[in-house]
């Protein structure tokens, strides 16, 4: 997000992108409502949702009278970050039992901040690579567009598979 931001001509990139962590902040204090009023499987959801429409905010926002759109899509990262990971952490930690949580939340962070972000990363640098060109730069719609899908998708599989049970959330 940052080179894109400074590539389409947001003024201080890294400033605007501390709106995300301040979101953030603000979701990790209504995670615990959204998981008693809601479960697990309607959270996830909604987080999934939102990497959705965070990539249609920034492949459709610009730098200019649409920056808005960019600036609500980076506002969506605390959503996205504690809505899916830190959900899906503790319901890791839910679901393993006390003799097999510390393994649990390894595989887990393995899983996702080392294999899936390694597979995610070259992805990423894959699309953003076929999407650009001397002349023009980088297509930052195409290159937005295609996790929104992947977003999308897995958030339809995930609605139509997952089975929805009760977990004991402690705050």
């Amino acid at each position: 997000a940052g080179q894109y931001l400074g590539e389409i001509g947001i003024e201080n990139p890294a400033g605007k992108m501390t709106i995300g962590q301040i979101s953030e902040i603000l979701f990790m204090l209504l995670l615990p409502y959204f998981f008693r009023q809601y479960g697990f499987k309607k959270t996830i959801i909604v987080a999934m949702l939102a990497w959705t429409i965070r990539y249609m905010c920034f492949a459709y926002g610009n730098a200019g009278e649409l920056s808005f759109i960019i600036l609500l899509g980076i506002a969506l990262h605390g959503i996205c970050y504690d809505f899916f990971f830190v959900s899906g952490q503790i319901y890791t930690d839910s679901k393993a039992g006390q003799k097999y949580k510390s393994a649990a939340q390894g595989l887990i962070t393995l899983a996702t901040y080392g294999i899936g972000m390694l597979i995610g990363f070259w992805v990423a640098g894959r699309v953003t690579n076929y999407y650009v060109s001397e002349i023009q730069g980088h297509d930052w719609e195409l290159i937005w567009i295609y996790p929104a899908g992947f977003a999308l998708l897995v958030s339809a599989l995930f609605a139509l598979l997952f089975k929805n049970e009760k977990i004991e959330y402690k705050s």
